[in-house]
């Protein structure tokens, strides 16, 4: 049982004994880096404090309190003591808390326990080792580990102690753009003086970002062979100084403004070399504190991965060249990560759809990064045709994501390859010819309702089919050819509604009128269907008070003991038989369908019964669209006079076919439904087996395991809940990534986004947009935030991390992009931007703002006058 162990003892596999602090610093030593001398006091000896047993059931004030009035064990303290000695005679030394819970991939722990600066003498480092260890137990602490899902009692405290670097200057360093993603970038941030003023956004430092990919001919080339390229440098303020008092200590120190640079081009260039060496060591970008002394030696500090970038997909390592990343997922309305059998079944399609649409069954398009689905659209952007082709159907579907695709159009990397467009005519007329579009299109020109009433037959057609087969086979052979079979019966109603734009003239909004309560539509029908359910609930008093009296949750019981009053039980029962394989997300296989957990229809349910304005009634809605709708047609037949009577003919296919657009989606849908039965019978297998724990725990395997004969897969379905459970907390997901990393939302907008007269102008911290009400907030302590609230902040240390939960946006005057409140703010996925001049006094409570994170700019709307009295 190790209780203090030297840097040179440790490496990266000793997270339990050591933290994740102690961890890196001990294989950066171990790696020859320029790591100051220190030791580890273990979580052995924080282990030995017997009053650190049971505090997970306390307050954190009363579990601090605990730990500070601990007596430390002579054989610990001897331990330090003799540790501490090795450095020479009361060396000034930085004691600095190391969890472990802190410093993960999915989690950095910045600043949320206690570092102590310029320690000297025996029993102030004692002393502050058991400060270090009652600071696991602060609110900000507890709350982080709340917010990430971490067992308050799982967690360990050790201490590093390492001797302290006169600094000249400091800073931080990460070797990948935290705001944009892009992995061959190092940004900067130096102030002079200790980094504690960098670290905590007490300082405005300068900020500069060196292209790695720049090559030696850049910025500092001419000093000598230090490669790479400064891109970018912006001169802070540089106001306050951290310097360490004799004795003792620190201070901060006004020192005035100060615009020229701490740094040259050399040591900027030199520090992003030092980075790249970092990251090779680790394999993956890392953020960094380094020291510059008076003598003009580089110190490694600190070094933790950056947990808020975006993975690159995977196969990007494995490819050479420059690849586009197009999220399938974000385009579906998926924020969430998509289960692991919902993934199994999604990538079986995506073969299907290389074999029958594109032709070529060895196409690798699909790929997946945080459980999320991408596809690798660089071929398409590289075409005419795609170019011409593929954003069209974005701006239908998801209109951002084709902006930013087009975006990337003068990308020289994109150059095109493929510029004639008779390849994707022939393997569209192959297409066309194998599923027969052009007879059903002319069928469904000739007789409409004929052909919705085929394309509705295909439902049960499907069902017949897929059951035969297994269910990879289903999903393989059954989803796809859906679309080409039934996608040309509603296109005609959309070829109809082009036709009439050039029979006659449309105002704007006239054409969109024509749409509006069309028939054959799904989804309206299981709308409206809802409404009907919830309308005959009206029709009982006693059973409208039930559902008003009780909350969802309780509803839901009660219909799971089948004691809902009748109306409500029948109603709910017969609903979901006929739409409960429907659900929210309903793209992951893996995800509980309505007929699983009504919650969410009860809750509607018990919702349209507060709907008091017939107006405003589903159905009424709906009949008085399509009430506009033909009184549009009659409008626009009149309009074009001679050709009145062919205006007619397209408009009424126009409301005939139009509406199956819905229809392919939903066919997929129901054959999931039946996919995740036959699926739930193999979990109930395999949990009757005890092979795993629940019947529902088989959604977190993939098919080859499900039909696995003797594994025990409960280890790997608790991993793969675990990371679900982190990606469920992830809070920003690129629409488009570059394979460098590259969100290219983030820069298109920066670049796109001029600056206006009133604009409070920072740096970029945390990417993103939002647009709220502002609380200036000067203090912490009592302070109270609204949810989506924006707080403006002079700065914030790790105290104000509870209040991060709430905020929607942060503002900060002091920091940089690297200060500890742009850090967590990344984390936490909220916009900011830091570094703003006199934010506190240019903007004031309730004022309307948006903070831009990508561009660096806050806006001021004017104040909210209902806001003022607050």
């Amino acid at each position: 049982m190790p209780l203090v162990l030297d840097f040179g003892s440790i490496d990266a596999t000793m997270l339990d004994t050591v933290g994740g602090k102690a961890a890196n610093l001990g294989e950066l030593t171990r790696a020859g880096l320029p790591v100051p001398q220190g030791f580890c006091v273990t979580t052995d000896a924080y282990r030995m404090i017997s009053a650190t047993d049971g505090l997970a059931g306390l307050r954190p004030d009363k579990a601090r309190q605990r730990v500070l009035e601990a007596a430390v064990p002579e054989e610990l303290r001897e331990a330090i003591l003799a540790a501490y000695a090795e450095f020479g005679d009361d060396v000034p030394v930085a004691v600095r808390s190391s969890a472990t819970a802190e410093d993960l991939p999915f989690a950095s722990f910045a600043g949320q326990q206690d570092t102590y600066l310029n320690v000297v003498g025996a029993d102030a480092v004692v002393d502050a080792v058991r400060r270090c260890w009652a600071s696991l137990w602060t609110d900000r602490a507890v709350s982080y580990r709340d917010t990430n899902g971490i067992d308050h009692g799982s967690v360990h405290l050790a201490v590093v102690v390492q001797r302290m670097v006169a600094s000249a200057v400091s800073g931080v360093m990460l070797t990948a753009n935290p705001v944009t993603g892009k992995r061959d970038q190092v940004v900067i941030d130096a102030s002079p003086g200790l980094g504690e003023a960098v670290v905590s956004g007490a300082v405005n430092p300068d900020h500069f970002v060196v292209d790695a990919a720049g090559g030696a001919g850049g910025a500092g080339g001419a000093d000598g062979a230090v490669g790479g390229e400064i891109v970018e440098r912006r001169l802070g303020d540089k106001r306050f100084l951290i310097c360490p008092l004799a004795g003792g200590g620190t201070e901060k120190v006004d020192i005035g403004e100060n615009h020229a640079p701490c740094l040259t081009d050399r040591q900027i260039l030199e520090l992003a070399d030092l980075g790249a060496k970092v990251q090779a060591h680790y394999g993956s970008p890392q953020d960094t504190e380094w020291a510059i002394d008076a003598w003009g030696e580089l110190h490694l500090t600190q070094s933790r991965p950056i947990t808020t970038l975006f993975p690159v997909p995977e196969r990007a390592v494995d490819h050479d060249g420059f690849h586009v990343y197009f999220c399938f997922s974000l385009a579906q309305g998926l924020e969430r990560p998509i289960t692991p059998a919902g993934r199994a079944a999604l990538r079986e399609i995506a073969g299907a759809v290389g074999r029958v649409i594109i032709g070529d069954p060895r196409s690798d398009g699909y790929t997946e990064s945080a459980g999320r689905v991408f596809i690798d659209v660089t071929n398409v952007l590289r075409s005419r045709t795609g170019r011409a082709f593929f954003p069209r159907v974005l701006d239908v579907m998801e209109a951002r994501s084709a902006e930013v695709l087009r975006g990337l159009y003068d990308d020289p990397r994109l150059s095109l390859t493929h510029t004639s467009p008779w390849p994707a005519v022939k393997r569209m007329a192959r297409l066309a010819r194998r599923f027969h579009a052009a007879s059903t299109a002319l069928r469904a020109l000739a007789d409409p309702e004929a052909a919705v009433r085929r394309a509705r037959r295909t439902e049960t057609k499907l069902l017949q089919t897929a059951e035969k087969k297994s269910i990879e086979e289903a999903l393989r052979d059954c989803v796809v050819p859906v679309l080409p079979t039934v996608a040309p019966t509603a296109l005609v109603g959309f070829a109809m509604l082009a036709l009439t734009s050039k029979l006659v003239r449309a105002e704007p909004g006239e054409l969109q009128t024509l749409l509006r309560g069309l028939p054959n539509n799904v989804t309206t029908e299981m709308d409206l269907d809802l409404w009907h359910l919830a309308r005959k609930i009206r029709e009982d008093p006693d059973v409208v008070r039930v559902f008003q009296d009780d909350d969802v949750e309780e509803l839901v019981a009660h219909y799971r003991e089948g004691e809902l009053p009748e109306a409500a039980q029948h109603g709910i029962h017969a609903f979901l038989n006929q739409w409960g394989h429907r659900a929210v997300a309903e793209i992951d296989l893996g995800l509980p369908r309505w007929s699983d957990d009504p919650t969410y229809v009860v809750g509607v349910v018990r919702n349209y019964l507060r709907l008091d304005d017939e107006q405003a009634q589903p159905d009424a809605v709906f009949a008085r669209g399509a009430a506009e709708a033909e009184a549009m047609i009659d409008r626009l037949a009149r309009r074009a006079k001679g050709r009145g009577r062919l205006v007619r003919f397209a408009l009424h296919r126009t409301r005939m076919l139009a509406g199956l657009r819905e229809y392919p989606k939903y066919l997929a849908i129901t054959l999931f439904g039946a996919l995740r039965e036959r699926i739930a019978e193999r979990g109930a297998e395999l949990h009757a087996q005890g092979r795993i724990d629940a019947a529902q725990d088989v959604f977190f395997l993939d098919f080859e395991e499900m039909r696995a004969v003797r594994a025990d897969l409960r280890q790997r379905v608790a991993e793969r809940k675990a990371e679900y459970e982190r990606e469920m907390r992830r809070r920003r997901i690129p629409r488009v990534l570059l394979s460098d990393g590259t969100e290219p939302e983030v820069t298109q907008h920066a670049q796109a986004t001029p600056h206006a007269p009133g604009d409070l102008v920072g740096t970029a911290a945390s990417a993103g947009e939002i647009t709220g009400h502002a609380r200036v907030v000067t203090d912490p302590v009592g302070a109270h935030l609204e949810p989506g609230e924006i707080l403006v902040a002079p700065s914030t240390d790790p105290g104000w991390t509870p209040l991060f939960l709430t905020a929607g946006g942060l503002v900060m005057e002091m920091g940089g992009a690297n200060s500890h409140g742009a850090v967590v703010a990344r984390e936490y996925g909220i916009p900011s931007v830091v570094g703003v001049r006199d934010a506190v006094v240019r903007i004031q409570t309730g004022d309307v703002i948006t903070v831009d994170g990508s561009m660096g700019v806050v806006r001021t709307h004017g104040e909210a006058a209902e806001e003022r009295g607050r």
